[in-house]
């Protein structure tokens, strides 16, 4: 018998291109700038922390973050982040997807203010109320990324689904790009209006009083995208998909669908009910046999490739300023005084950004619909593994001055291959190969699995890449194995990443509903959409 398929998620599938698709994404994607900003910003402002509440008089290197603090400074926000994908994750799937959305975008701007604003001028209680505040704004940020893919892959269309979720997750590109324009902006202006020595001539006097206003601005400026796109979240309605299919109000998905897609839609609720009684063995949770069978791989495969990839992605970008120092594309931070440090490590982030991290998010936009998720992340991982190795294996050779332009390039490609490659892929797919109703705990899931990769790569990198001579080691740590072998490490990693991509499916010119099998009857038989004038579908 046939079975009549609903005719507001036919729309969604064949619509054509329009306004509300870009609205969409730049809705969703200030969240991922706002992202991106306030977790890699961090870097320069590590640096300036370390010189203004860590001089010791008479050292003979600037002060530093010790060990437990940078390890704390760095990691409470990917701590943060994790909780928040689960927990916003699972939330997104009870209560839908919009009423939980503009909750992450307010913790986010609170948060940001209030990380700026980190009382005291002693190092323990600045430190403290630091990693508090960055604790909770990481649980913000963390509820976006479930809650911004699911959005998006329900309102996208069959054709295009893939660059439109990448192209929401390329906006961290930017956020990246302004973390280091605006650390750039920022230290340029103070240096100006308060020109110091360098640590090596005047110690004391090479750190302004007014620097402390440096790292605050920094980090407050990330409130700003984040509240300007506010008052759009909460205009968006909900998506059809959960309305007619975890909601099971047909009436609120037409209506708010014919708005967004401007035709008029009829709503079909005793569709949506034959169609429940038709799929009753879609019902099962996650925690079920039937899931474990149907989508247990899939989810082992969007969890490790995305933990493998972090690893490796937030080690390169957090501590991008040690691997520069160590190649001399930074001088000694003895050479420089302490608003000369921010301006030349985000100057190093930005010049990074924009030859190869953002190009490499929009090549994804491009062409992740022509050559199809599983090629791009295979070809990204495998790109990252040799250039990786290709720092690590001849790494004293990039060490030598005339060299170091070439290791720049290499590691620069190693970040293009990062994000034409899993760094968006691994985004993608979750969003869009699990049933609507478990969508976004799948995503906030696989999300938090890479939280946890960056968390091992924020902790074990930082203390991995101490070089063993006590001379050129940062103070307070204990000797690594060096910049070399963690380097071949994290190559080791992307290898693991390789193997682990073969788990996860194609979702190129499916349906959601085709790739989570929620077309499927009762009897296991599933039903295609064909236009037959009356878009009936019918079991093949």
């Amino acid at each position: 018998m046939a079975r009549e398929h609903l005719h507001v998620l036919n729309a969604l599938d064949a619509a054509k291109t329009q306004w509300y698709h870009f609205t969409a994404i730049i809705i969703a994607g200030m969240g991922f700038f706002t992202d991106a900003y306030d977790l890699f910003c961090i870097p320069p402002v590590t640096k300036l922390l370390g010189r203004i509440y860590y001089h010791q008089e008479g050292a003979a290197k600037p002060g530093t973050l010790p060990p437990n603090v940078a390890a704390a400074v760095n990691g409470v926000a990917f701590c943060g982040t994790l909780a928040g994908q689960l927990f916003f994750g699972w939330l997104g799937d009870k209560l839908g997807r919009k009423k939980v959305y503009g909750m992450t975008l307010m913790v986010m701007v609170i948060c940001s203010v209030a990380s700026g604003l980190s009382f005291g001028d002693k190092p323990k209680s600045v430190m403290a109320t630091l990693c508090f505040f960055r604790f909770w704004l990481g649980f913000g940020i963390g509820g976006d990324y479930p809650l911004s893919a699911t959005i998006m892959s329900e309102y996208a269309n069959k054709k295009t689904r893939g660059a439109f979720i990448a192209a929401v997750f390329a906006m961290q590109g930017f956020g990246i790009l302004a973390g280091g324009m605006v650390g750039i902006i920022l230290s340029a202006s103070f240096r100006s209006a308060y020109p110091a020595p360098t640590y090596e001539e005047n110690a004391a006097a090479s750190t302004v009083s007014q620097a402390d206003f440096v790292w605050r601005l920094i980090l407050m400026f990330g409130a700003l995208p984040a509240a300007l796109t506010y008052y759009w979240r909460m205009k968006m309605p909900e998506t059809a998909r959960y309305t007619a299919l975890v909601a099971k109000n047909a009436k609120q998905a037409a209506a708010d669908m014919s708005k967004v897609l401007q035709v008029e839609l009829e709503a079909e609720q005793e569709k949506i009910e034959q169609i429940s009684q038709d799929k009753a063995g879609n019902s099962f949770g996650l925690f079920s046999r039937e899931f474990v069978k149907r989508h247990g791989m899939h989810l082992l495969g969007t969890t490790t490739t995305w933990f493998l990839l972090d690893i490796a992605f937030y080690s390169q970008n957090l501590f991008q300023k040690d691997i520069f120092s160590a190649i001399g594309w930074i001088p000694p931070a003895k050479t420089m005084n302490a608003l000369e440090e921010v301006f030349r490590i985000a100057r190093a982030q930005t010049l990074i950004a924009l030859c190869s991290t953002v190009p490499g998010y929009w090549f994804t936009v491009f062409l992740i619909d022509k050559i199809g998720r599983f090629v791009i992340q295979l070809m990204g991982f495998f790109f990252m593994t040799v250039f990786m190795f290709a720092l690590a294996i001849p790494y004293d050779h990039w060490t030598h001055k005339d060299n170091r332009i070439g290791f720049v390039i290499i590691y620069s490609l190693t970040f293009f291959f990062a994000n034409f490659g899993p760094n968006a892929t691994t985004f993608v797919v979750p969003a869009e190969i699990f049933p609507a109703r478990l969508r976004s705990t799948c995503h906030g899931i696989s999300a938090a699995s890479g939280k946890a990769g960056a968390i091992v790569g924020a902790f074990g990198f930082l203390y991995a890449a101490q070089p063993k001579d006590p001379s050129k080691r940062d103070a307070g740590y204990p000797a690594g194995i060096g910049v070399k072998y963690s380097l071949i490490v994290l190559g080791c990693v992307n290898a693991l990443g390789i193997l682990f991509t073969l788990l996860v499916p194609e979702s190129r010119g499916k349906s959601l509903e085709e790739m989570s099998k929620e077309n499927e009857d009762s009897t296991g038989e599933e039903m295609r959409t064909q236009s037959y004038g009356e878009n009936r579908t019918v079991p093949v």
